[in-house]
């Protein structure tokens, strides 16, 4: 993961801090979409002695290189690492679990609805919100 890190880091244009590396290994193994302030209370509460800028900083650089994908919740955005193939999201409102979904029956939607009004798609994406099985 060290490595995968650090290349990650690098390719978004961030040195490999151990604080940077620290806030990509807390996304690694999450189900759920966590915000700036949410994570680094966890990362401090568990004896991590990160910034908020910092954990800030590195995630919305690390969105903005396509590494992370947001999703706003409760009016703030919210990062999970996600795969880097094509995909679309399950998002459950209650508990934050996000679930990717593989883009192929998605895809065929959006070119029929696309192509019924004449539109060349040049890209989407495609959340699906409600309550997962967990939580309903």
């Amino acid at each position: 993961m060290a490595v995968q890190a650090d290349h990650a880091l690098r390719d978004a244009g961030l040195r490999a801090t151990r604080q940077r590396r620290t806030v990509l290994a807390a996304l690694r193994d999450r189900s759920d979409a966590v915000t700036a302030q949410d994570l680094h209370g966890e990362l401090r509460a568990a004896g991590e002695p990160v910034g908020l800028t910092t954990v800030y900083r590195t995630l919305t650089a690390l969105a903005d290189a396509d590494f992370l994908d947001v999703f706003v919740r409760e009016g703030e955005q919210a990062f999970r690492l996600c795969g880097d193939q094509h995909h679309h999201h399950l998002v459950c409102e209650v508990c934050g679990k996000v679930e990717e979904l593989e883009a192929d029956q998605v895809e065929q939607w959006v070119r029929e609805v696309a192509g019924r009004r004449g539109y060349q798609v040049t890209g989407h994406r495609a959340d699906i919100f409600g309550v997962c099985g967990e939580c309903s």
